[in-house]
């Protein structure tokens, strides 16, 4: 009997100290820090994508100790691109256009296939692409030296306008080619006949709207 009241008294002792251990764990002061106000602070703040590349946290695998601990620079590294000057598309550039933003030759094969034949071909033969790129050569409306001019000063539908690339010169000499080389046409073309169609303003919008 005895023994059997000392067992009751055991477990009512351990039940009331699981409870308020229990208890003790589900209540906290406000500022006290738990995993789950850690986690929530965490979340809370905002995340900085540069600062994971910077740190490596996106390509650590591939990098040395060495490159982990050099001071962090961004994902391009500026200081390994090419100057301006040693730039090899910018020396193809000045190679096309001689130094400038603009034409400076007249001779009109060159500028034919500098600036037409990306889209007309090297032959005049046209092409279907994204778009339609009409053939110049073996084409009857070659023939009218004023009707090629009018669309090198004001552009034409897709094909843009060359009003400020090209000196009056320059657009006599690329009709010239395109008349003579690529079709067989004999009309001579002048500067001149370009002054009587340039207008001062170039176009702003596709005249053909």
């Amino acid at each position: 009997m005895e023994s059997m009241k000392s067992k009751a008294v055991a477990l009512l002792l351990l039940s009331l100290g699981s409870i308020t251990a229990l208890s003790g764990c589900s209540q906290r002061a406000d500022d006290a820090e738990t995993v789950a106000s850690k986690q929530e602070q965490e979340a809370a703040q905002a995340l900085d994508y540069q600062e994971s590349r910077n740190t490596g946290a996106w390509g650590g695998v591939y990098m040395t100790r060495e490159e982990l601990r050099a001071p962090k620079v961004n994902i391009v590294d500026a200081s390994s691109l090419p100057s301006m000057a040693n730039d090899p598309d910018l020396t193809e550039w000045e190679a096309k256009f001689e130094g400038t933003n603009a034409f400076v030759t007249t001779d009109g094969k060159k500028l034919y296939h500098d600036s037409c034949a990306g889209c007309h071909m090297h032959e005049g033969e046209g092409a279907f692409g994204a778009g339609y790129y009409p053939p110049l050569a073996n084409n009857s409306k070659m023939e009218s030296k004023y009707y090629t001019i009018n669309i090198l000063i004001n552009g034409f539908r897709g094909m843009p306008s060359f009003h400020t690339m090209m000196n009056d010169e320059q657009m006599a000499a690329v009709t010239q080619y395109v008349m003579n080389e690529l079709n067989d046409f004999d009309e001579t073309v002048t500067a001149e006949d370009v002054e009587k169609l340039r207008h001062a303003k170039p176009p702003n919008a596709d005249p053909s709207v």
